[in-house]
């Protein structure tokens, strides 16, 4: 009986520190708030040029940038939905044609699918008969 119990007490003791060392007993983490996605957004430089997105509450712009940040054309105007869970997270945008329908070299799709994984901000880019991932990470602000 002695034998039995000390060996419970002993596999309590070291289940109890693997949990502690691996995060089991922590239930208050970082990680357990949805992620906040509002700001500005940037994909790579590429000689004075990227996407630029600024994301609001409940809506969305993504613009061609280029000089440098001196020129700006409006690419993507729509909807945002914020995540409520935590971790990786995708959306479907609603265009918003008021902003779009002038816009030269505004997509004209009625609807634009986004994901959020590590950190970046992923969709497809269509212009000129070309379609490419643009990966879009925060901005420090």
């Amino acid at each position: 009986m002695k034998k039995r119990f000390m060996a419970l007490m002993i596999g309590g003791a070291m289940l109890a520190s693997i949990l502690t060392a691996c995060g089991g007993g922590n239930t208050e983490s970082a990680s357990s708030t949805p992620a906040d996605l509002t700001g500005t957004w940037r994909s790579e430089d590429n000689d004075g040029s990227y996407q630029e997105a600024i994301i609001a509450t409940d809506s969305m712009e993504i613009y061609w940038v280029s000089d440098g940040g001196d020129t700006k054309s409006l690419y993507w105007a729509g909807t945002y939905t914020a995540p409520t869970e935590p971790g990786d997270y995708s959306w479907t945008s609603e265009r918003d044609t008021e902003k779009t329908n002038t816009a030269l070299l505004a997509s004209t799709d009625d609807t634009k699918d986004f994901s959020y994984s590590d950190g970046k901000i992923s969709y497809e880019v269509s212009a000129f008969g070309t379609t490419t991932k643009t990966e879009l990470e925060k901005v420090e602000e």
